[in-house]
């Protein structure tokens, strides 16, 4: 069989890459070795939205007073909870599915192996073997959640995000290794449902990757739905030799000993680049990623790679764009390459953070001189009517140039907003001009008007 390009990995870079090359012609085939739409749809992205709107919804029955409501009764059906997600999946996956019959793409099962000479093996469940040829191979392969030395993942008592979103029963208490988005969200969800959530963090901040401002608004957020947050911690070693699990966490102060039902650990991801042929087509790989151009080609001509198994962030909506800018340039269509300095990242907990750009740190120390906006939702009449006061926005601007530098929000509904500065960022707006975009009322997104306004001296409602 021959095509001209075959996709190996249907995630959210796979199958949006495949789906381009056909609009664009190409002659077009999708390698899956589990379900259509990969880690993000089926075990990532949409099911952990699934729960945490799940965990939203109980939080609004918990707090039906504080709208005027008289909730007489309610409670939580953890399996429910855990079926409605899974069915949310699966019904993504179909449409998917659907989309490859819509453009007329073929869908391969099975596990591939690239060979060289541009050729693939996809080995089916009964065993069987067959060979595919294509002008072009991409690699889209992904990533999964890594294991550290010290925390072997057992699936049972020492889980992975995985397992997480798919436990039997609901654990009395859990200790969540790592605060990034992962971590954190899983946190959010469980604490919400009551269980007993503790984060241990190796860095001084959670969420590390935001700016510092928005890790310290976010813990004291973590604290007041009453998560146990351990920063600068390490966790040295673990014991599941009893009911649950024992957790030695190294701490400034000396050890101390966490037990819980279950430890998640969040301590990142590793990219599925082993036992896919790479050494035998002989393609270069550095650090646990594939080396690519601008353009995603790889050092063997007729071979590419995007998304997680590429240096960048590790991000669907990355894979995505990367997939589409790798089918447009092999169409030799005219393709600008993707501006990693301006690729927005989102949290789901409660509140959500949302933030493009630099950091004020990263600004700071670039040798920018700035100007700073803050607006708290506690000012906002929308936040304010909603019940979600909690957090703010805060926007970085070159006081030289007025060119929008950073943009990071914590808030409910942030993660919605922050296309707003991306698009801005991207347009070269500056501040001058955010300010003068008339924002309608009443809504969230005029705290990023009003904190441009506050990083000029203009802002009214504050």
């Amino acid at each position: 069989m021959k095509y001209d390009i075959i996709v190996l990995g249907s995630g959210p870079g796979g199958y949006v890459t495949a789906i381009r090359a056909s609009q664009l012609g190409f002659k077009t085939a999708i390698v899956e070795k589990e379900s259509l739409g990969g880690i993000c749809l089926n075990w990532g992205c949409i099911p952990t939205k699934a729960l945490l709107k799940s965990a939203q919804v109980f939080d609004y029955l918990k707090h039906a007073s504080d709208y005027g409501l008289t909730v007489t009764a309610f409670d939580k059906d953890f399996p429910a909870v855990i079926k409605r997600s899974r069915g949310v999946a699966e019904g993504m996956s179909k449409g998917i599915d659907f989309l490859m019959k819509k453009n007329k793409i073929d869908v391969i099962k099975g596990y591939g192996t690239i060979k060289p000479g541009k050729k693939i093996d996809v080995k089916a469940e009964d065993g069987a073997t067959t060979e595919y040829s294509a002008d072009h191979i991409i690699i889209a392969t992904g990533a999964r959640s890594r294991e550290l030395p010290n925390l072997p993942q057992d699936g049972k008592k020492v889980i992975g995000y995985r397992q997480a979103m798919n436990l039997p029963e609901q654990p009395k208490s859990m200790i969540v290794v790592g605060s990034g988005a992962i971590g954190v969200e899983f946190a959010h969800f469980y604490n919400s449902m009551g269980t007993e959530v503790t984060i241990v963090e190796f860095l001084p901040n959670v969420v590390p990757v935001e700016d510092e401002d928005i890790s310290k608004q976010f813990e004291r957020s973590l604290k007041k739905n009453g998560i146990k947050v351990m920063t600068s911690s390490s966790v040295e070693r673990i014991d599941t030799t009893g009911n649950g699990v024992k957790a030695f966490v190294k701490t400034a102060k000396g050890e101390e000993v966490l037990e819980a039902d279950i430890l998640l650990s969040a301590v990142g991801i590793k990219t599925n680049i082993e036992n896919i042929g790479l050494e035998s087509v002989g393609i270069a790989t550095d650090r646990d990623k594939i080396l690519v151009n601008d353009w995603y080609q790889t050092n063997i001509p007729g071979y590419y790679a995007i998304g997680d198994v590429v240096p960048g962030q590790a991000l669907a909506h990355v894979a995505s764009a990367e997939g589409i800018t790798c089918v447009e340039k092999i169409a030799g269509l005219h393709v600008d390459k993707i501006d990693y300095g301006n690729i927005p990242g989102c949290t789901y907990a409660s509140p959500e953070i949302a933030s493009v750009g630099l950091t004020e740190k990263q600004a700071r120390e670039k040798g920018y001189e700035l100007k700073i906006g803050k607006f708290p939702f506690t000012a906002s009449g929308k936040a304010k009517a909603a019940g979600t006061p909690d957090g703010f926005v805060k926007v970085i601007f070159d006081a030289k140039y007025g060119e929008w530098l950073g943009c990071h929000m914590i808030g409910a509904g942030v993660t919605d907003m922050i296309a707003e500065a991306v698009v801005a960022r991207k347009l070269e707006t500056t501040g001058h001009e955010i300010i003068k975009s008339v924002h309608p009322h009443p809504t969230m997104s005029e705290a990023v008007m009003e904190a441009a306004a506050d990083a000029y001296g203009e802002v009214i409602h504050l």
